[in-house]
C-alpha cells in the first residue's frame, strides 16, 4: 500500500478557522446588546443571566418561551447579497410571538447553519440581529454557527432564534376575556413580515418572471428591496399599551397562515370575529401578486398578513384611545377592522 493521503476537517468541508473568525467579528456586536444581567460572555457552553431583578419586580414572575425562524426569506437576502435586515426579521418574528401573550422580551439565542460557513456574511446577520436586541432592550445571550456541508445546498443559510420572555401571572393575555363585542384593531404590517416567501418567489420568480432587480411600477421600487423589507417588530408597541393600563383582551400576530389561521389562536371557544377588508390601507405588493397569480380572495388572506401585522382585540369603549396611542407613540398607522361576534372561532371577511 502506498502512503495514505492526510485528511483534515477542512478536506470534509468544516473550515474551524472561519469559525473561529465568525466569532471574532460578532463579539461587539453580541456585547453592545448586554444588560447588567448578563453575566457570561461571548465562548461559553452556557448563558448565565441574573434574575434577581425579575424576582424583585415581578410578584409571580411567569417565563414565556417561543422558537421560530425566518422561512425562505433568506433565499431573497441571498439572491441581493446583503445580509443586515434579515436578522431583525429574526427577532421580531420571535418577539412577537410572546408578546401577544404580554410577555416582556429578555433574551435571545440565534442559530446560524449552512454549507460552508461565510465570516462575513454571519456577521452581517448578527449585527441585524443586535440592532433589534438594542431596541427593544434584549440581550443576544448566545448562539451557534453550524457548518453543514451535504445537508444544506451552497450558499444558503438556515436560521432559527430562541427568544425568552417574562410575564406577571395575572397579566397574561391568552385571549380568555375575548367577549362579542369587542372591537378588533389593525396595526400595519411593513409588507410580508417573514411568512408566504415560497408562494411570493413562485410568483414574481416564476409566474411574473421578474428578478429581484426588477421594478414594477404599483410596487415603487424593485422586486428584491420590497420582498427584503424587514418585519416590524411590536414589543416598544404593547408594552407602552400595557403599561398606560390600556385593557387588551387578546393579540394576534399575523404570521403563517394568515388571518384564517392566526386569529383563532386567540379566541375562546364561544366567539368567531368580522373582518372589514376594506378598512385599512393594503401594501401594494398585496395586490400584485394576488393579480400574478389569479389567487382567490380566500387563500391571500390565508398565507399573507394582508398589510395588518397584529390584530388587537379590546373593548369598543378603549379603542379609540388605544388607536390614538399607537399612531401618537409608534407612529405606526392602525385602524378598527372588525369586531368579535358570537361563533366557534371562526373568520368571516366582510
Amino acid at each position: 500500500m502506498g502512503e495514505k493521503a492526510k485528511i483534515d476537517y477542512a478536506a470534509a468541508g468544516v473550515n474551524i478557522d472561519a469559525g473561529n473568525e465568525a466569532v471574532e467579528r460578532i463579539k461587539s456586536h453580541v456585547h453592545s446588546t448586554y444588560t447588567p444581567a448578563v453575566l457570561s460572555e461571548l465562548g461559553g457552553f452556557g448563558s448565565f443571566f441574573d434574575m434577581s431583578q425579575i424576582t424583585k419586580n415581578y410578584r409571580r414572575p411567569v417565563m414565556v418561551q417561543s422558537i421560530d425562524g425566518v422561512g425562505t426569506k433568506i433565499i431573497i437576502a441571498r439572491l441581493m447579497n446583503k445580509y443586515d435586515t434579515i436578522g431583525r426579521d429574526l427577532v421580531s418574528a420571535c418577539a412577537n410571538d410572546i408578546l401577544v401573550h404580554g410577555a416582556r422580551p429578555l433574551t435571545f439565542l440565534d442559530y446560524i447553519a449552512n454549507d460552508k460557513l461565510n465570516p462575513t456574511v454571519v456577521e452581517a446577520i448578527v449585527s441585524g440581529i443586535a440592532v433589534a436586541c438594542r431596541e427593544t432592550g434584549v440581550a443576544l445571550v448566545g448562539g451557534e454557527t453550524a457548518e453543514m456541508p451535504d445537508t444544506y445546498l451552497p450558499g444558503e443559510n438556515d436560521l432559527v432564534g430562541i427568544i425568552t420572555g417574562v410575564v406577571e401571572h395575572d397579566k397574561i393575555i391568552n385571549g380568555s376575556a375575548i367577549r362579542p363585542g369587542n372591537i378588533l384593531i389593525g396595526v400595519e404590517s411593513s409588507g410580508l413580515h417573514t411568512n408566504g416567501y415560497s408562494l411570493a418567489r413562485k410568483l414574481f420568480f416564476e409566474v411574473g418572471k421578474f428578478s429581484v432587480d426588477s421594478r414594477i411600477d404599483e410596487l415603487g421600487r424593485t422586486v428584491g428591496a420590497t420582498l427584503l423589507e424587514p418585519h416590524i417588530n411590536y414589543t416598544n408597541l404593547v408594552m407602552d399599551l400595557t403599561k398606560s393600563g390600556h385593557e387588551i383582551h387578546g393579540i394576534a400576530h399575523i404570521t403563517g397562515g394568515g388571518f384564517i389561521d392566526n386569529i383563532p389562536r386567540m379566541l375562546p371557544s364561544n366567539c368567531s370575529v368580522e373582518i372589514q377588508i376594506d378598512s385599512w390601507v393594503m401594501p401594494p405588493v398585496f395586490p400584485v401578486m394576488q393579480d400574478l397569480g389569479n389567487l382567490e380572495s380566500t387563500e391571500m388572506y390565508r398565507t399573507f398578513n394582508m398589510g395588518i401585522g397584529l390584530i388587537l382585540a379590546v373593548p369598543s369603549d378603549d379603542a379609540s384611545a388605544i388607536i390614538d396611542q399607537i399612531k401618537t407613540k409608534s407612529k405606526l398607522k392602525a385602524w378598527t377592522i372588525g369586531q368579535v361576534v358570537p361563533g366557534h372561532r371562526n373568520v368571516k371577511l366582510v
